[in-house]
């Protein structure tokens, strides 16, 4: 029987009430065939049919359900955007031992644009700025919307039943992948709850309001063992401009010029590794992803 493209999130939450986790490949199924660059402009254009918390975050994400009248599907929205002023640093406020706190929707949207730039889109979804004008509220609200990710289960309640990779090796590269960009963009707020795997087992990171810190320096070079060679000869190709072109209305110049440094000392570092121990022990092929990168 062939199904409609109208009404998929009711066929997806359906599902997921009556099959579990098995009606999560029916999900899965049913999911719109766009592409990465569709998602954005659906995300972009789709008109927001239902607003409703999700209930989990500190920053009080929103799930939105948004159609364009043949696809429908649902986003993740984020709208937090508190950054610390001088005035704040002049009174003594801070947060987390940081001085010059930051908490954006925008991070959301940078860390997006620098995984489609490394090629390993894949692994961060689709996320776009968008307004969301509230019933009976006079002031809208921008943040980020973010394609929602039908997942399993997150790395913590993975880790809560044991649950074993089907493919301990294609795991590894995924985690050693997370690393590298954890490092590069400077997260510091990666946890067990939005670290997401999919039934195929497929990493995805979301929740990135806290990366893109101005320190230039790593913060655990020690937990970057491995690396895909092809991730690291993109990184020694990227380039400034090409970072600004991507990423220049969601960062600053020295958010970009901190994270273009820390790039330099993932090379090194690898670089270091490789000389150490040896290419073999360092570097992996990883296989091309589902958009064929």
């Amino acid at each position: 029987m062939r199904l409609p493209r109208v009404g998929y999130h009711s066929l997806v939450v359906v599902g997921l009430v009556l099959a579990g986790v098995g009606g999560l490949a029916v999900a899965q199924a049913l999911a719109p065939a766009l592409t990465r660059a569709e998602q954005r402009t659906f995300l972009s254009t789709a008109r927001i049919v239902k607003a409703e918390p999700i209930g989990r975050g500190t920053t009080r994400p929103m799930r939105f359900t948004l159609s364009d009248g043949e696809v429908t599907w649902d986003a993740a929205f984020q709208s937090v955007d508190i950054r610390y002023t001088d005035q704040d640093i002049r009174e003594g406020r801070r947060q987390a031992g940081e001085l010059r706190f930051v908490d954006s929707y925008t991070y959301n949207i940078a860390a997006y644009e620098v995984a489609e730039l490394l090629g390993m889109g894949e692994m961060v979804p689709v996320t776009v700025e968008r307004v969301w004008v509230q019933g009976g509220r006079l002031e809208p609200r921008t943040g980020a919307l973010t394609w929602w990710v039908v997942s399993a289960m997150d790395e913590g309640e993975r880790r809560k039943q044991n649950l074993i990779p089907p493919d301990p090796a294609k795991w590894d590269r995924q985690l050693q992948r997370m690393v590298v960009f954890g490092e590069l963009v400077r997260d510091t707020d990666r946890n067990l709850g939005n670290i997401l795997i999919t039934a195929d087992w497929d990493l995805v990171m979301i929740d990135f309001t806290r990366a893109f810190r101005l320190e230039p320096d790593l913060r655990l070079p020690q937990t970057l063992l491995r690396c895909d060679r092809r991730l690291l000869a993109r990184l020694r190709t990227l380039t400034e401009a090409e970072v600004r072109a991507a990423v220049g209305r969601q960062l600053t110049t020295f958010e970009v010029s901190a994270m273009m440094a820390r790039r330099d000392r993932i090379v090194e570092h690898f670089d270091r590794l490789v000389a150490e121990r040896g290419e073999a022990r360092v570097l992996y092929d990883e296989p091309p992803g589902k958009d064929g990168r």
